[in-house]
């Protein structure tokens, strides 16, 4: 795991937020913002290889770029480029740059905590047994996550301080394309930055 920023202090439970971030969104923020209320740190991860995408829109570097500008100066807030992009693989590295003893929570909406746990992981039981290295903190999006009672212990509302559900990095995308007003969708230390590289890419 490459640091791009890192908090100064050492996290008992730390929140992790991997995302293509392309491009990253008020919604990813507010997720990180609510994950502060229960965890130490929230560590936002950018995977150099994604699973099941591969990198459109905005590069990588620009994505980095993205990621700088918006957590530029926030304490507890931590921004990293990771090897792999399973979330498993994203667990290992956390491990090997935070600790054996750190306790990991993933953050995600409702719609990511479902495709998440309804993977097909290739053998029975994988999911509970990586259910055993880290668990979720799951935000409503179109709906509350409820997941199977025998996954339950390991998945934990988070309350976000707004409603945003209307937020992703699709429309975003989409809006600039269209010409439709998109600038209230992300952060406001990357908007200039935003319409730069999407009207490009566009």
């Amino acid at each position: 795991m490459e640091f791009l920023q890192r908090s100064i202090n050492k996290p008992h439970r730390l929140g992790v937020l991997p995302g293509t971030f392309n491009p990253v969104t008020v919604a990813h923020l507010a997720l990180a913002e609510a994950a502060l209320t229960v965890v130490d740190e929230v560590v936002f991860v950018l995977p150099r290889h994604f699973p099941h995408k591969t990198y459109s829109g905005a590069g990588f570097e620009q994505r980095v770029e993205l990621l700088d500008l918006v957590l530029a100066g926030e304490p507890r807030f931590s921004a990293a480029i990771s090897q792999g992009g399973l979330f498993v693989e994203i667990a290992r590295e956390c491990r090997e740059a935070y600790g054996a003893d750190v306790r990991l929570s993933f953050l995600c909406g409702r719609d990511a905590a479902e495709r998440i746990a309804n993977w097909d992981y290739g053998h029975a039981g994988a999911f509970q047994e990586m259910l055993t290295k880290f668990d979720f903190l799951v935000a409503a999006r179109g709906g509350e996550y409820c997941p199977p009672h025998s996954l339950s212990r390991s998945f934990a509302r988070l309350e976000l301080n707004g409603a945003f559900n209307h937020v992703s990095a699709s429309d975003v995308r989409a809006r600039i394309g269209r010409g439709e007003p998109w600038e209230h969708l992300v952060p406001p230390a990357v908007r200039r930055r935003v319409g730069e590289i999407y009207s490009l890419a566009g």
